[in-house]
């Protein structure tokens, strides 16, 4: 009896997908309309973005920081699955040098859902970047076996709406 319960419960946890959720609240968006070939051309890999109206970041899935730009405008993170996901704040928002942007991880640290990484200024952002769109990209989804699906999505609530089902 308890072999059937178990290896069901196998069957159930093997067939289940893992998800990414959205790391800022705002409007998801395809990544095809961010306004930047890097991006729009998925040149460094699967993503959507969203359009922020709000300056918090959260983490998107469990894992672990890989990368904190030294700029700041960007977070890169390795998922228990093995996704590697980097989050994008704005665009050409590397030139701000940090201004506008609080970063409360380090490189090496592990983190869960809905755990805060950043704080970024929505105003410097609007005034000083070129866009506000930030991408979230799966720079390895070229080099994995696992399919990334985009949900049906258009707000999101950071570390709650799912943005991608992943297979």
């Amino acid at each position: 009896m308890f072999k059937k319960f178990f290896n069901k419960s196998i069957e159930s946890a093997k067939s289940q997908k893992a998800q990414i959720f959205v790391p800022i609240t705002g409007k998801v968006v395809p990544i095809e309309e961010v306004p930047d070939p890097i991006f729009s051309e998925k040149m460094m890999g699967e993503g959507a973005a969203v359009i922020p109206s709000e300056g918090k970041v959260v983490a998107p899935v469990n894992g672990e920081i890989i990368q904190v730009a030294p700029t700041k405008h960007a977070i890169g993170i390795l998922s228990e699955d093995g996704s590697e996901i980097l989050i994008h704040i704005g665009l050409e928002t590397v030139a701000l040098d940090g201004e506008g942007f609080t970063v409360h991880v380090n490189v090496g640290d592990k983190i869960s859902v809905g755990q805060a990484l950043m704080d970024f200024d929505l105003e410097v952002i609007k005034t000083k970047a070129s866009n506000i769109i930030s991408p979230i990209v799966i720079t390895n989804s070229k080099d994995t076996n696992r399919t990334y699906k985009q949900t049906d999505a258009t707000e999101g609530k950071a570390g709650e709406t799912a943005i991608f089902h992943v297979s």
